[in-house]
């Protein structure tokens, strides 16, 4: 989760080529949905504990709604379609049971250790989630060995959210990495037009039929070792 309301697809679209002008000397992941299996998982607790209080909705609404975006986001669109606010209580309880959760039942997202442990080039993740979550969904899927922690970046410590670009930006200062040589690795409306205002070469991981974003699709995390291994504009 960590998403925002304004997190919606775009109506129609076809592929779009690679269009990398620039090598790519380093990548950055998003986590949630990216690396690790995590948006059904979180919206359905989210979901489920919205109805406590007297709102439904379905979980595919709910990821249409909220996945992207920031906590704060996600709480106040529950509040103004209830009319009324939220205890104080919610969102530390909202993630207390998305955490049992995900000890409980995430999972990577397939093939992402494998394509971590064959990339030869230095990475990172950048998140909207705060950092206890990023670890704690790194280290449940056994990803964790793959960041030390100067390579995990949230938003909430920078105090920036996607589709703010600065997230991205700080991720690729601290690497050591021209914006323009960072690939960004995203499954979301709101990440994906933050790489692109960083001026990053994109890719859309499970890319929606009819996207328009000058970005590369990714079907399977597989497949990017090799991808960022052509020439840029190779296609």
């Amino acid at each position: 989760m960590d998403r925002s309301s304004t997190a919606q697809a775009p109506p129609s679209l076809v592929r779009s080529p690679d269009t990398r002008v620039a090598p790519i000397e380093a990548v950055i992941f998003d986590c949630d949905g990216t690396l690790v299996d995590s948006e059904v998982l979180a919206n359905t607790v989210l979901v489920e504990y919205a109805a406590e209080f007297g709102l439904r909705m379905p979980v595919a609404e709910a990821l249409r709604r909220y996945v992207g975006g920031r906590m704060a986001d996600c709480v106040a669109d529950l509040e103004r379609r209830l009319g009324r606010r939220l205890p104080a209580s919610f969102t530390p309880q909202l993630r207390e049971r998305i955490a049992a959760a995900f000890r409980s039942s995430l999972k990577p997202v397939a093939g992402a250790r494998e394509m971590l442990a064959s990339l030869r080039l230095p990475f990172c993740v950048a998140s909207s989630g705060p950092p206890d979550k990023i670890r704690l969904s790194l280290e449940v899927t056994r990803l964790l060995p793959f960041f030390t922690p100067d390579r995990i970046f949230s938003a909430y410590d920078i105090g920036f959210w996607k589709p703010d670009p600065r997230l991205f930006l700080h991720a690729a200062q601290s690497l050591g990495v021209a914006p323009k040589n960072c690939a960004v690795v995203e499954d979301s409306v709101p990440g994906i037009r933050a790489g692109l205002a960083a001026g990053m070469p994109t890719f859309w991981f499970r890319a929606p039929a009819g996207f328009t974003e000058p970005v590369t699709a990714l079907a399977r995390l597989a497949d990017l070792p090799g991808i960022l291994a052509q020439p840029a504009g190779s296609g």
